[in-house]
């Protein structure tokens, strides 16, 4: 079946959620690192725990509430103003350096986001960095009220795009993600960041696991849930070959 559309996850997959890091660092010096990491971590467990509970809340709702359980149990106070600067980072996020080019590459097939981001955390990130001059629909699961990777999340796509699960490719670097999207029934492509081999050089290398490895070990890594992507690549630039295949 021809691919007609390829979907891409937000979140780590198009933008670098680390960017944040330099914003927490300069709100709470010494601190950022770790700040960057718990924050993240517990972002992802609330939109998990919040749709198994059916207690949705949007994902700017989470990812404030996340931020404010991180700095409280690292014992850090904080002013409106502070903990502001750090939440306006996610409608600024840094592009990776590949994905606007990737995008143009895979047109004339239909492009768009589908991500646990609220409508409006979005649509500010995709206009903030262009990409709504390259996509076609910008998809958030707000819509369902349920976040990834609930199949109802997934299928979103076919609603907004007019497609069958075997006629798209769908995109993320997430672990979770990429098994929730291929238990639905999409072509899946894996953005693999962080190699195995790389974290146990990270880990030999230093007598302390820092806050980053951490996290690169507990949510970078293929889970163990049955579900294989389709496609193992190191970056989207790959993406286009693998789309034109027939």
């Amino acid at each position: 079946m021809t691919i007609r559309a390829v979907v891409f996850d937000a979140y780590g997959t198009l933008y670098d959620i680390q960017s944040v890091a330099e914003i927490t660092e300069d709100a709470f010096p010494g601190y950022g690192e770790i700040i960057t990491q718990v924050w993240r971590i517990k972002q992802l467990e609330y939109t998990w725990l919040r749709s198994l509970m059916r207690r949705y809340q949007d994902f700017a709702t989470v990812t404030r509430d996340s931020l404010a359980y991180t700095l409280r149990v690292l014992g850090l106070d904080y002013d409106t103003e502070a903990f502001e600067r750090v939440i306006e980072k996610y409608l600024h996020l840094d592009l990776y350096p590949d994905a606007t080019s990737a995008l143009a590459a895979l047109k004339p097939r239909k492009l768009a986001i589908l991500s646990n981001g609220s409508p409006d955390m979005l649509n500010a990130l995709v206009r903030n960095t262009k990409l709504d001059q390259l996509l076609d629909a910008t998809i958030s699961v707000d819509a369902k009220k349920v976040f990834k990777p609930s199949p109802q999340a997934y299928e979103l796509i076919g609603e907004a795009l007019g497609t069958e699960p075997n006629e798209v490719l769908f995109v993320s670097s997430n672990p979770w993600d990429v098994s929730g999207a291929k238990a639905f029934g999409l072509n899946v492509a894996w953005i693999e960041r962080v190699t195995p081999e790389a974290m146990a050089l990270a880990c030999v290398e230093n007598e302390l696991v820092a806050p980053l490895t951490m996290f690169k070990a507990i949510r970078t890594q293929m889970d163990e849930l049955g579900f294989a992507p389709d496609h193992r690549v190191r970056a989207l630039s790959e993406l286009p070959g693998i789309a034109a295949r027939p």
